[in-house]
């Protein structure tokens, strides 16, 4: 793929926190197989904790995943073929999770299909019907699935929605309206599971070199002239990584956000501003 990262930001190595190192139990990320998931569930297990990830379609993914990842002393890494549409599916491994695993400390919720880039006038009723369980309901659906194991373990949520919340870009509905739903989950969660000592935030990412946006590039629905302009419209004149995602999602599972619920980061580069 082509790099349109340019300029580049500079490379600097930081030690990487032990922030679940204590965690008993297991962090489950959803979407595990995709360009944020893959980087996350990397990232959570650096930082000490054992990972379970869930994918939809490709088990070699899914299993080159759970190889690539380090080991912790908290438990095992694990793969889990899973349908969000599914409620029954979907309780069933997370019964299987908190029965053979332990608590269920985290949850990053990072899966969704490719999005194509259209115009709302172009999008049929059911083409957005679709989008919203793929998105939206699956989300619910996941969150209500957990409550029970969260609340035992006072655990937290991050859900990885979109910056386009924030500042809307043409031809961005198809992703930014159901996300823009479980945002107000995420809120809504928040306000009614924080007397349990469960915590829900978001992270939004802006464009990126990898992930969806890199589907977006290959697929031509972003051109040279699109991402140009995108580029110009960011403060920080580059686009992101899925690193950056990651990290994001890490800082707000973390104890050290330990007061913090209800919220959105965008990581966007300023794009928002």
């Amino acid at each position: 793929m082509t790099d349109h990262s340019s300029p580049t930001a500079p490379a600097v190595a930081l030690p990487v926190p032990a922030d679940f190192v204590h965690r008993a139990g297991v962090a489950l990320v959803t979407g595990g197989t995709g360009g944020l998931g893959r980087v996350v569930a990397r990232e959570l297990a650096r930082r000490g904790s054992a990972v379970a990830i869930t994918y939809r379609s490709d088990a070699d993914a899914a299993r080159q995943v759970i190889d690539e990842l380090p080991s912790v002393a908290s438990g095992t890494h694990s793969a889990h073929h899973l349908d969000l549409t599914d409620a029954e599916a979907t309780a069933a491994l997370v019964a299987e999770l908190t029965g053979s695993r332990g608590p269920l400390h985290t949850i990053v919720h990072a899966a969704g299909p490719h999005v194509p880039m259209r115009h709302l006038s172009t999008v049929r009723p059911e083409q957005f019907a679709t989008q919203v369980a793929n998105d939206t309901t699956a989300f619910f659906t996941l969150v209500s699935a957990c409550l029970p194991a969260l609340r035992q373990s006072r655990g937290n949520v991050v859900a990885i929605t979109t910056a386009a919340t924030t500042r809307y870009p043409a031809r961005d509905g198809l992703s930014a309206a159901p996300k823009a739903a479980v945002e107000a989950l995420v809120r809504a969660f928040a306000n009614e599971e924080g007397r349990f000592g469960i915590r829900f935030n978001c992270v939004g990412p802006g464009m990126l070199t990898d992930g969806m946006a890199e589907r977006l590039i290959s697929s031509g629905d972003l051109d040279e002239r699109a991402l140009a302009v995108a580029r110009s419209s960011t403060p920080l004149r580059r686009f992101g990584s899925a690193l950056d995602i990651a990290e994001a999602a890490c800082f707000l599972a973390s104890d050290r956000a330990g007061f913090i619920t209800g919220q959105k980061l965008d990581v966007d580069g300023g794009f928002g501003v």
